[in-house]
């Protein structure tokens, strides 16, 4: 226990240790005056002056020896240093402060890179980051939620109701029986994921980067069905097309796209509002959707029709 407390004490000291002195970062182990020959105090004039002194001495062109060449470009990056006022501040600082390690290191970067990068490049990779995190923790809440389900007495019972049904009616007594098992869960698997409210299956479409990718188009298209919702059903007064009373019947039930299409019905939201537990209905056919639609649930005084027949179903049914 103590070993493993310690080891991150050891890796920050490591990396403190390995990390460069904040005043090293501008012109390495070299002082950026020195390589000019000039005191801190040297005006922009001097600074010029003794730059254009030493290129002429060390420059490539001027002078062919290899070390003459590294030489001149140590020189040139201490007069790039010290001749923008921002940045000379900032390297006089950090001779100043030589302690404030993180805080000078942050400083150089974002002086010499920070203008560099492109805002859209910085916005894309964001958004590829928090994408690819979302991604995760979505498909893990649903692998968590599936194999949750599994453990549940309910899928277990259907598990083997459908081996029974498959059989024919008779109980397997094979040896080879666990692995049935295994093929009818699998075939199960489509209906698990219906019974998994709250948690969906991890969709690309969702993602905030592909979202916001896709916002103008989104916004298009929303704009584009409010107007032709409000020319159709509030300026022509015509009756309401089939997809869209299911639309205002689904938003009235508080359900899911998915959960309509699926036919499962769950409406916790309107309980809650008249002072009940939540419940859940699963609708066997077209027929009773069609029902629901017809009675346009939309409407206040429908929905709370509807919402006290089916206390009286669910007090009976007890």
């Amino acid at each position: 226990m103590a070993m493993a407390a310690a080891s991150p004490l050891l890796s920050l000291l490591l990396f403190l240790l390995l990390l460069p002195a904040s005043d090293a970062i501008y012109c390495d182990e070299d002082d950026c005056y020195d390589l000019l020959g000039l005191k801190q105090d040297a005006n922009a004039s001097e600074i010029r002056k003794a730059y254009y002194k030493l290129s002429l001495k060390h420059h490539p062109d001027k002078n062919p020896d290899p070390e003459s060449r590294k030489l001149f470009v140590k020189i040139a990056n201490a007069y790039e240093i010290l001749k923008d006022e921002a940045t000379r501040e900032q390297y006089d600082y950090a001779i100043a402060h030589p302690e404030e390690v993180f805080y000078n290191t942050a400083q150089y970067y974002r002086a010499y890179y920070g203008h560099k990068t492109d805002p859209r490049a910085v916005l894309i990779g964001l958004l590829l980051i928090v994408s690819a995190f979302q991604y995760i923790n979505q498909l893990t809440r649903y692998n968590q939620a599936i194999e949750s389900v599994k453990q549940t007495p309910a899928y277990k019972n259907r598990l083997k109701a459908l081996e029974f049904e498959r059989r024919g009616g008779i109980a397997s007594k094979k040896k080879g029986h666990k692995q049935v098992d295994k093929k009818v869960e699998e075939e199960l698997s489509n209906e698990v994921e219906l019974q998994i409210h709250g948690v969906e299956k991890p969709s690309v479409w969702r993602l905030y980067g592909v979202q916001f990718i896709l916002l103008p188009y989104s916004i298009g298209k929303v704009l584009t069905w409010e107007i032709c919702w409000l020319w159709r059903y509030r300026v022509k007064k015509l009756p309401y097309a089939w997809e869209d009373a299911c639309y205002l019947t689904r938003t009235s039930l508080k359900i899911s796209v998915n959960q309509w299409k699926n036919m499962v019905i769950v409406i916790p939201a309107a309980t809650r509002q008249h002072g009940h537990a939540a419940w859940v209905q699963a609708v066997k056919n077209e027929s009773m959707k069609e029902n629901l639609v017809t009675r346009r649930l939309w409407e206040k005084s429908n929905m709370e029709r509807y919402i006290a027949e089916m206390r009286k179903e669910s007090k009976r049914r007890r």
